[in-house]
């Protein structure tokens, strides 16, 4: 093998995680802001409110990503309103097309993420909300969401690592993430097994990264209360 190859684009390489990184952090921004409220509405009493994020989160925990980016990506165009419409412009970008994909399917997980982990707070400490008189928004905004959140931290970290590598498929509708960069470089070079060791290697440092800060933000959160776990949805 040689890996002076690697060194040559190693440069072209780090473009593409710059993309890659994009994608990431954008998609579990807009995801997180959209889970909250389907998480909130999954857990409601009334039937009818529940059902309609249970539908979307079923959708899009049982359906794969790849199917689902390229219904953004190609269904979307087929129809004449959406080409006439105002959103056009970002629909036809195969970046922006990634984004909402990603963004649609963390949502739906890290939804049932939130979910459980509002879920997994005793029952005492709702009970002990109440007696001191808080209203459910004070309850959910005071006690509840900051305890939910310190719940969630192992879960989302391992989440996010989910979608790092799950970007990897934006690759199939042309973007030049990583892994879209590696193929290009590979098409050039006739080189796969030193690129793609690389390539790898530059997800491996990424998760160990995102590992260690959650880690961090675990320790700092919990440090005086007792930690609680909840399972992570299976993306399989």
């Amino acid at each position: 093998m040689d890996f002076s190859v690697v060194v040559e684009y190693f440069p072209r390489l780090l473009e593409g995680t710059w993309v890659s990184l994009q994608l990431v952090l954008l998609s579990i921004v807009l995801g997180g802001v959209f889970a909250l409220p389907i998480a909130l509405a999954r857990i409601s009493p009334v039937a009818w409110i529940k059902a309609i994020p249970f539908a979307y989160i079923f959708f899009f925990r049982g359906t794969p990503l790849l199917v689902q980016i390229f219904l953004v990506y190609y269904g979307a165009s087929q129809f004449d309103a959406v080409r006439e419409s105002i959103f056009w412009p970002i629909l036809k970008e195969p970046f922006w097309c990634a984004i909402i994909a990603f963004t649609l399917n963390t949502s739906a997980y890290t939804a049932e993420i939130f979910r459980g982990a509002i879920q997994a707070i005793p029952q005492g400490e709702v009970e002990a909300c109440k007696v001191v008189g808080m209203s459910k928004v004070q309850m959910y905004r005071r006690v509840l969401l900051p305890r939910a959140f310190g719940i969630v931290l192992p879960a989302y970290g391992n989440e996010i690592i989910l979608m790092l590598k799950g970007s990897a498929l934006a690759s199939t509708i042309t973007i030049l993430d990583l892994t879209g960069m590696a193929r290009t470089i590979i098409a050039r070079t006739y080189t796969p097994m030193e690129i793609f060791l690389a390539a790898g290697g530059i997800y491996l440092i990424i998760s160990i990264v995102i590992i260690a800060i959650f880690r961090q933000i675990e320790l700092r959160q919990n440090r005086y209360l007792g930690t609680l776990s909840i399972k992570v949805p299976d993306k399989g």
